[in-house]
């Protein structure tokens, strides 16, 4: 009985051990299909024209939506990470074990992860564009895109703060310090990999938005020169480009250049978030 169990079992072993390389194969096929296809489509098409400040028929250059890219992001994030964050201090810190609105936040914030950006975009359109008189802007934008994750940035902040162990704050208790500085002195620095995990993606989400922003920034592409402004980003750029059917080879150079802004972006951000770990362990 013994050798049939273990022999059942080792089979079973291998199965899953198939599987889970097979899996992982075609993941990693898949990526490398998407970027090698991308990278042979765009690199003959890259030329300075591109990023030339001016765009016109003559001269569909990336550069503006490169900028509007920029500083969307920055506003979206500059909004939504701080009530992400401090949001997420509140529920795994503050609010008490079995908390009913705790529970009902949670449920939202799962439930708001999962609705397309498109029905955002029409709410940002109904009350940023239409309600609140902002227009087509840059700003509307912004807001509607932050509204859109930050119930990612919050879920996984929540996490990371979790995650930290209890005998950091039992130690820092047991020091005198109190709940606030344990929290922002403690807890906060230990989590910083995994809530810049959650921006990274939260970052990753606004940089290759269209629905949202067709729908409140508009496609202006041109570098706008205020907030209530409209604002064309890369993403809705290779979206206006390939729908036109005239430019599809400056539509492959853009999505590379789209590429590596968020390869640029990704490293850059675990690059910051370790050298944060290394100063605070000495």
């Amino acid at each position: 009985m013994k050798k049939t169990s273990k022999k059942k079992y080792s089979f079973s072993s291998l199965i899953l051990r198939i599987l889970v390389y097979t899996a992982a194969f075609i993941t990693l096929a898949v990526v490398v299909l998407l970027i090698g296809y991308i990278v042979i489509k765009g690199v003959p098409n890259l030329s300075p024209k591109l990023f030339e400040w001016e765009y016109n028929s003559q001269n569909v250059t990336l550069m503006p939506a490169l900028i509007n890219t920029l500083l969307i992001t920055l506003l979206a994030m500059l909004i939504a990470a701080p009530i992400g964050i401090f949001s997420a201090i509140y529920l795994s810190e503050y609010a008490k074990k079995g908390n009913r609105l705790v529970e009902i936040i949670r449920l939202a914030a799962e439930t708001l992860s999962g609705i397309p950006s498109i029905v955002y975009g029409l709410f940002g359109m109904i009350f940023f564009v239409i309600t609140l008189g902002w227009g087509y802007s840059l700003l509307a934008g912004a807001f509607t895109l932050a509204i859109m994750i930050l119930p990612l940035i919050m879920r996984t902040t929540e996490e990371a703060l979790l995650s930290v162990p209890d005998f950091y704050r039992e130690g820092s208790f047991g020091l005198g310090a109190g709940k606030l500085r344990t929290v922002f002195a403690i807890v906060l620095p230990s989590a910083i990999p995994g809530i810049l995990s959650g921006i990274i993606l939260a970052i990753g989400r606004i940089v290759g938005e269209t629905a949202a922003l067709i729908f409140t920034a508009g496609t202006l592409a041109k570098i706008p020169n205020s907030p209530l402004a409209s604002a064309r980003t890369l993403a809705v750029h290779m979206y206006s480009l390939s729908s036109e059917g005239l430019y599809l080879n400056e539509t492959y150079a853009t999505s590379l250049v789209l590429l590596i802004l968020v390869v640029i972006i990704n490293y850059t951000s675990e690059f910051l978030a370790k050298r944060m770990v290394k100063k605070r362990n000495g």
